[in-house]
């Protein structure tokens, strides 16, 4: 062993931490946003968020999930009134995905609340330091992808 294969291993062990720590963190906010929501779910949500209305075969790429598994999510996301589909107007075989109004507000009070939890915690971190672990988590992301 070198000082180069330590030095992964360390990453890989804290990467397993910090997978551990989201899959928690997921499943938390998962059921602030409500109660059923399951995680992936919640990823769906706040992709969703992001990319505006959008067809669902986008997701299906995105997630690389299947397609019934994701057809289930959003059904039952829809149940809860956090998602719609409307008809794609450039193709009207075609349906759009979309948070209703419920969907972002409930989505955006479970993330202002973490990032609050997230500024208490890191307190004592500039932002210089937390601008370096952004770029940091880019670049080793790039780098995997």
């Amino acid at each position: 062993m070198n000082d180069r294969d330590d030095s992964l291993r360390a990453v890989d062990s804290e990467v397993a931490h910090l997978v551990r720590r989201v899959k928690r963190m997921i499943a938390e906010r998962a059921a602030e946003v409500h109660p059923e929501l399951q995680g992936m779910s919640y990823l769906l949500l706040g992709w969703l968020g992001q990319n505006g209305p959008t067809r669902a075969s986008c997701a299906v790429e995105a997630f690389k999930i299947d397609k019934g598994a994701l057809s289930r999510h959003l059904q039952h996301m829809e149940e809860l009134g956090l998602v719609v589909r409307t008809p794609d107007p450039d193709d009207g075989r075609a349906s759009l995905v979309q948070l209703t109004d419920e969907g972002f507000a409930r989505l955006n009070e479970v993330a202002a609340a973490h990032r609050k939890i997230a500024q208490d915690r890191l307190g004592d971190w500039s932002v210089a330091e937390i601008d370096a672990l952004a770029g940091q988590l880019k670049r080793y992301n790039a780098a995997l992808d």
